[in-house]
């Protein structure tokens, strides 16, 4: 039911003005009270889980110095093959820790020196239709891990790194891989293409001749032509090798300033997105901005002290 300004006023006029008032109040009350909660849960959302069910998070890694955090991938028996409860799993942690001040460095790896991940869970697809794959948006949620904003990712990869499990390990800010890593895009052989970046982020990385190549014919590239296309920045001799060196990488960039890596990353990001002169513009206005920052104040006067900079 609706009133006229004229029927408030009356019905305010009246002896049921009382009940109106604290109509009101209990409706403001009511509000209030939504908006708590949704601020409550919008927090809860931000906090990581005691644990997953098909990640394993470590806040304390082996080796790390306390500013890093681990997500291993973990469905071992389907090679960590990525379902909707996966990344739904990995979308929520992963937003954690970007959200966590004390994190400064992500590393994501599989949970056995077999996998990074094999691709997208065949077996939740096979069956879809056009019309539930395109109503929902399908792998739209898997763009959330490219979109955070403070924490450089590194993707550590062993073994197999194909369809989806190359596209997300191209979400990350950099690649790193084992001898034995295999890239790859194989799904024309499943009669459909790449669906998560795949010919969008690896024509970018590789070129338009491989890329192509890699997603018409579904062979697969490795180790050496990954690192000398420029798919993957360190190459390691094992598993073990691949996480000693992976947590130094992550210790390393961890010990630099949270908003100068902020601003690196953004403007490292845009390049795919800007012409030259948009991105020369955008990264000319973030060097100017880190001179408002204790990361420049640190740094340069720590440079000129001629002493390590210890930024917080």
């Amino acid at each position: 039911m609706f009133l006229s300004r004229q029927g408030f006023s009356r019905l305010l006029s009246t002896n049921g003005s009382s009940v109106v008032r604290q109509s009101i109040v209990s409706s403001s009350a009511l509000i209030g009270s939504h908006r708590n909660l949704l601020s409550t849960s919008s927090s809860s959302s931000r906090i990581l889980k005691e644990s997953y069910k098909n990640i394993i998070v470590e806040t304390s890694p082996k080796g790390g110095n306390g500013k890093i955090c681990v997500i291993k991938l973990n469905r071992p028996k389907a090679l960590n093959a990525l379902n909707d409860d996966l990344f739904s799993d990995l979308v929520h942690a992963t937003k954690s820790i970007d959200n966590d001040e004390n994190i400064r460095c992500l590393i994501l790896m599989g949970s056995t020196s077999k996998a990074f991940a094999a691709g997208a869970d065949i077996s939740e697809m096979k069956n879809k239709t056009f019309e539930q794959v395109y109503k929902k948006d399908m792998f739209a949620e898997w763009q959330e891990i490219s979109k955070l904003s403070s924490t450089p990712i590194i993707a550590a990869i062993s073994g197999y790194c194909l369809g989806g499990g190359n596209e997300l390990a191209m979400m990350c800010d950099i690649m790193v891989c084992t001898k034995n890593a295999k890239f790859g895009q194989p799904e024309i052989n499943l009669g459909i293409i790449p669906g998560a970046g795949g010919t969008q982020r690896l024509t970018r990385i590789i070129g338009k001749s491989k890329s192509m190549y890699m997603s018409l014919t579904g062979d697969f590239m490795d180790a050496n032509e990954a690192y000398t296309s420029g798919l993957v920045a360190k190459v390691y001799e094992d598993y073990d090798e691949l996480i000693k060196e992976s947590i130094q990488m992550a210790n390393k960039i961890a010990s630099k300033g949270p908003t100068s890596l902020r601003a690196a990353k953004e403007a490292i990001n845009a390049a795919d997105e800007l012409s030259l002169q948009e991105g020369l513009r955008l990264e000319r206005r973030l060097f100017h901005s880190m001179f408002a920052t204790d990361d420049q104040k640190e740094g340069m006067t720590a440079f000129a002290e001629k002493r390590p900079a210890n930024f917080k």
